[in-house]
């Protein structure tokens, strides 16, 4: 229990006040970000903290972390295929390892390490690439082989017998995993404390755009006046972007994810295995936290499925056979945009004034501060920072892809 509890029972004080404010729509914001998630609430923040711009409204049609944010499985890591993503995701991991002490609050970062299985010499190839890049950027990676693999992780089948027998892994040691909810409240917390107002149950119906500049946006609540607007939303980030005459290179499909009952800890690093296109990893509460890679389809459903389960749970117990009378206490399901090379968007548009931050498939979660940090730095300074260049809507027409494939498709 936190000593500022402790302290407060023994005194008699009153709680303290809420972590966020309800106010009232006003007419008029200086800047409005849809989407009540990390991303959203991040960009709020470093508006605020970093560059003066307090007269910022985030609007969520739901409640805060409601989205994306409250149904990822809060794996965090860097060890991406390409420099861009690299850098852009450990200068994210970077900003997480000091996130407690900024935003006051635990986040539970657990940094266990990370372990992408390769059951294929063409797999162990291409993590061999990714750890020279890694190295390169400056990110501790290296490929192991089943005797150091087995050490890390007791439980593993390292033999021959397996139908995918494990070769070796990436292994990154500064990965892992924390509380997802935790960043939500923190970033919304202090956004709210340095005057940005939060709206929750409050639904974006339209984005007005005057010769291709925004105007406005259209809510459920009421019509707000502004210059600026940011697309900060997942799952609907392409219908959000319509609104504005934006068509983004994107589609939307479920991703599946489960937890088991709780177990005695014994699972002290995280698991991935591209091959069998499954993950996971161990919370503080004993759950095994378990996903797959997106449904084969497009779909806004987010309910779970039998078959993901059959599947999940077929391959996890070869790889893990100690596992086979766990049982699923539920499952779950979010939805992801996915771009054609599985890197963002983020950025300016063609429609002035008009910002994404978007298209973050199976990953979004791992960005979230330095995502949240460079858009508040692209709309206070009019300017796209040299981190988040790579990740432009422009790219696609300049063919100019980010492939990410290789290190981005197993929904971890």
């Amino acid at each position: 229990m936190s000593m500022k509890l402790v302290r407060q029972a023994l005194r008699g004080e009153r709680p303290p006040p809420r972590m966020w404010r309800a106010h009232e729509l006003r007419e008029r914001y200086d800047a409005v970000i849809i989407g009540g998630g990390a991303h959203g609430l991040c960009c709020a923040y470093y508006l605020a903290e970093e560059h003066g711009i307090t007269d910022v409204a985030v609007l969520e049609k739901r409640y805060i972390g409601a989205g994306g944010s409250g149904r990822n499985t809060a794996i965090v890591r860097s060890n991406y295929l390409t420099p861009e993503g690299v850098r852009f995701y450990d200068a994210s991991l970077k900003l997480y390892e000091r996130m407690a002490g900024e935003l006051d609050i635990n986040v539970m970062l657990s940094q266990r390490g990370h372990l992408t299985l390769a059951h294929n010499d063409g797999s162990l190839r291409t993590m061999r690439r990714r750890a020279e890049v890694n190295r390169l950027q400056g990110v501790e990676s290296r490929v192991i082989f089943p005797e150091e693999i087995e050490r890390l992780c007791p439980h593993l089948d390292v033999s021959d017998h397996p139908r995918y027998p494990i070769l070796g892994a990436l292994y990154h040691p500064r990965g892992g995993i924390m509380r997802h909810d935790a960043v939500v409240w923190g970033y919304a917390h202090q956004a709210d404390a340095r005057g940005v107002h939060i709206h929750q149950l409050t639904e974006v119906t339209g984005i007005a755009v005057e010769g291709w500049r925004v105007t406005g946006v259209e809510t459920n609540r009421g019509n707000i006046k502004t210059g600026t607007v940011l697309n900060a939303t997942a799952g609907w980030c392409s219908t959000t972007a319509a609104m504005a005459g934006v068509k983004l290179p994107v589609t939307t499909s479920p991703l599946q994810a489960c937890v088991s009952e709780p177990l005695k800890p014994f699972l002290d690093v995280v698991i991935v295995s591209g091959s069998l296109h499954v993950y996971v990893s161990q919370s503080d509460r004993g759950e095994l936290v378990m996903g797959a890679s997106v449904d084969p389809f497009p779909s806004y459903s987010s309910r779970g499925s039998l078959s993901f389960a059959e599947s999940l749970a077929g391959h996890i117990v070869e790889l893990m056979p100690a596992l086979q009378h766990v049982r699923l206490m539920r499952q779950w399901a979010g939805l992801c945009d996915m771009t054609p090379d599985y890197s963002p968007i983020m950025g300016f548009t063609p429609v002035e004034g008009f910002y994404v931050d978007v298209g973050w498939g199976t990953y979004g979660f791992k960005a979230s501060p330095i995502s949240g940090k460079m858009l508040a730095e692209c709309i206070a300074t009019q300017r796209t920072p040299d981190l988040i260049a790579p990740f432009r809507l422009s790219r696609f027409s300049e063919f100019d892809l980010v492939g990410e494939k290789g290190a981005a498709s197993v929904a971890n």
